[in-house]
This record gives C-alpha cells, structure tokens and sequence, in this order.
C-alpha cells in the first residue's frame, strides 16, 4: 500500500509540473525592463542598477531654498544636496543633479529619468500611495508668509486676500482645503521662489509655503516679511523612490542612519541650519 500510494503522489507531482510549463510557456508575458515578474512580483534590481550605472540621479525643482537650489554661480546647491553628495560617495556613485518640473515629478520617476525626488518633498497619503517613502528626515509647518507693512496678523484676516502658492505642492492642496483658502484668490505659481517675488511685487498679499524655506530666506537675505502666528498644518519631509526600489531606498536610508550615528548629518545640518534639525534615527 505505501509502494502504490508513493506512485501515485508521484504521477501527481509530475502532472502538475508539465502544466505548469505548458502554462508558462503559453501565457508567458515580456518582463519590464529593469525586472522579471512572476504573477504581481517584480524581481527588484533598482540598486544593483543605480551601481552598474555608477550614477545615482536625484530629481528636484533646484528652487527651493535651502533644500535644494540653483545658487549665484548656477550651481545646484542646498541642504538635502549635501546629503545626497555624501550618500552618494558613501555608496561609491557618482550624485547627478536633475531639475525636474515638480508639477510633474511622478511622471519623471516613473519614467526612469531619475532615480527618487529629493528635494524637501512633504509627505502626504497620495505622495506614500504612489511611490516608496523613505522614513522622514525632518519636520516643517506650512505658514503664511506677508510683506512687514500687512495688516494681516493672523491667517483669519487673509480670507479675501491674494495668496500665492507652489503650484502642484502639498501646500496648495491644504490651502484649497483650508477656510481661509475658500475665500481666498489662490494664485498658483511655479516655484516658491516666485511667489515670494510676486509678494515683494505686491502682486500677491501673501505667500503659503514651508516655514523651513520661509525662515532661510528671511534669515539669509534679511527680509522683512512676517510669518503669521498659527500655520495650518504640520509636515515632514521624505525622499520619494518608485514604488517596487525597495532595494534603492532601504540602502539610502541604511546610509543616512550611520552617517546619523558618525555624527555627519548634524555636521551638514549645523551648516544650513545651526543646529542638527533633522529627525533621521
């Protein structure tokens, strides 16, 4: 009885091994470049890439001080460049700077013309929906930024006002959703930079942005505007991968965690910011 029963589990097992090859050689579909797939399953191959390349690409607006800016000299400089370059030398490639129309920036990624967005990106439900999150490096606020001569001095007084806004950023979606936002006359502009110029312009009354960006160009370029008490929400920053670069993002985020615990991330934070500000463990 055991002899006919081992047969029998044996014919089984053999019959089910020819179907499943007659199947995977019928139905089999071309793998994506970059991947194969089995089922839903995409082999992920994104660091072993970004190392045959030599190069690691990093998608930002390059206008959104200090994270990420292009400076005097036309150089592509900033806080989160900084990190980026020592990552990058740490893992042995070569940082490549892209400037990137942030409206569009999943597009860019998806694509494949860059490798992850990092350029101080908020997260947000949609933002961790579509792509592969790093855990957050840093905390912000979104605030009100007007001219010192305003009468504003809360948010509540904005609410017939100009205010200008990024547009396709986080801080345009909660301003839309905010009270002040529904009254308000949005003007959605393409970088931060410019709405806080169309400010200076008196074209907009007032500016919505990250209070990280707001407090640099205050400080640096001795502006006098007024950040208004009471932001409508808080944030925190992440550096966006494609969705399946699971290899990618746990290798930048492994590196970004010993240069925590060797002390260089305070060093580059201290030089931006005067103090280790980031939240990276």
């Amino acid at each position: 009885m055991k002899k006919q029963s081992f047969i029998r589990r044996f014919l089984s097992a053999a019959a089910a091994a020819v179907l499943t090859l007659t199947l995977a050689g019928c139905g089999g579909n071309s793998s994506p470049a970059g991947g194969t797939q089995s089922g839903t399953q995409q082999t992920d191959n994104s660091l072993e890439k970004v190392g045959q390349a030599g190069k690691f690409v990093l998608g930002l607006d390059a206008s959104f001080e200090p994270m990420g800016y292009t400076d005097a000299q036309d150089n592509i400089v900033g806080f989160d460049i900084d990190l980026a370059e020592e990552v990058c030398k740490r893992m042995g490639v070569t940082l490549v700077k892209q400037p990137i129309n942030w409206d569009t920036k999943e597009e860019d990624l998806n694509s494949g013309r860059i490798d992850c967005i990092w350029n101080g990106m908020s997260v947000s439900p949609s933002r961790a929906e579509a792509m592969n999150l790093s855990e957050p490096y840093m905390k912000n606020a979104m605030v009100f930024v007007v001219p010192a001569k305003s009468d504003a001095k809360k948010p509540a007084d904005l609410a017939n006002a100009k205010i200008g806004v990024q547009n396709g950023s986080t801080a345009q979606d909660i301003l839309k959703e905010s009270e002040v936002g529904k009254t308000a006359s949005i003007q959605a502009i393409a970088t931060n930079v410019e709405a806080l110029q169309q400010m200076e312009l008196g074209l907009v009354d007032a500016v919505f942005l990250d209070s990280v960006v707001a407090e640099y160009k205050m400080t640096s370029e001795q502006k006098e505007w007024f950040i208004l008490p009471d932001g409508l929400e808080e944030e925190e920053y992440a550096i966006g991968f494609r969705k399946n670069d699971k290899a990618l993002r746990d290798e930048v985020q492994k590196t970004l965690s010993e240069m925590k615990k060797d002390g260089k991330v305070a060093e580059i934070s201290t030089k931006w910011f005067g103090s280790d500000v980031t939240t990276i463990s």
